[in-house]
């Protein structure tokens, strides 16, 4: 039996890093789980997961910065990193912007809402 692939969450709404987290491990998925980006990439580098799911606007390091430090660096370039942000709608209002995301390497970008959860269990399948 093929061991279970693992997925960091990254996100600072402890509710929907809940939600994430149901969702992969029904898919069969092993989560850890970080509230920032700083946590993020300390659990990163301890223990790189299979895949990432990041939540763009976090306190202390924001997704994008930790994306931007992972795929700088040739040992974790190659983890997929699959974005999330609850901005999508309201770009213009933010210094957040799905161009930033795509700029960042990020392979897939997923706007929080009603199917995020959903989607970016998809996203993740068909990454991995």
């Amino acid at each position: 039996m093929s061991e279970k692939k693992r997925i960091l969450v990254v996100d600072d709404e402890p509710d929907f890093v809940e939600l994430m987290t149901k969702a992969l491990e029904k898919e069969g998925f092993e989560v850890d789980v970080a509230y920032n980006g700083v946590e993020g990439l300390e659990k990163v580098k301890q223990n790189p997961p299979d895949a990432i799911a990041l939540d763009v606007m976090m306190p202390e390091k924001d997704g994008y910065k930790m994306c931007a430090e992972l795929k700088a660096d040739e040992k974790y370039e190659d983890i997929p990193v699959v974005m999330l942000t609850a901005v999508a709608s309201h770009v213009s209002s933010t210094r957040y912007s799905h161009y930033d995301g795509m700029s960042m390497e990020a392979d897939d970008y997923v706007p929080k809402g009603p199917d995020a959860v959903k989607e970016v269990v998809e996203s993740i399948k068909s990454l991995l």
